[in-house]
């Protein structure tokens, strides 16, 4: 990969962050709080007057019922947030370790 490819699939891997992390930061917030809250409420043996909120964390929002993609949408969702964000921290090291060698070079 040239260096000019390099640096353009990097922006696109970071414009891809960029835009994903706001549209998956509801989804996955409402997933571990509904799943955390409804763990804690069961294990007070109250779990039976929160069951709506297992539907909430299995995305069954009322009318709207998404349960078959629901987690599989979350999922995906994180595991491309986790490669992009991976891949960009991995490239500012490179990217600070080489510049970091090019400044010693030079004095």
């Amino acid at each position: 990969m040239t260096t000019s490819n390099h640096s353009h699939y990097f922006q696109n891997i970071s414009h891809l962050h960029h835009i994903l992390a706001p549209i998956m930061l509801l989804p996955l917030l409402l997933t571990t709080i509904t799943g955390t809250v409804y763990q804690i409420v069961d294990l007070a043996g109250q779990g039976k007057a929160f069951k709506w909120l297992l539907h909430w964390h299995k995305g069954h929002f009322g009318t709207l019922n998404l349960e078959v993609i629901y987690p599989f949408l979350d999922a995906l969702g994180l595991f491309v947030l986790l490669f992009t964000g991976i891949s960009m921290w991995l490239h500012s090291q490179r990217t600070s370790k080489k510049q970091s060698t090019e400044a010693q070079s030079n004095d």
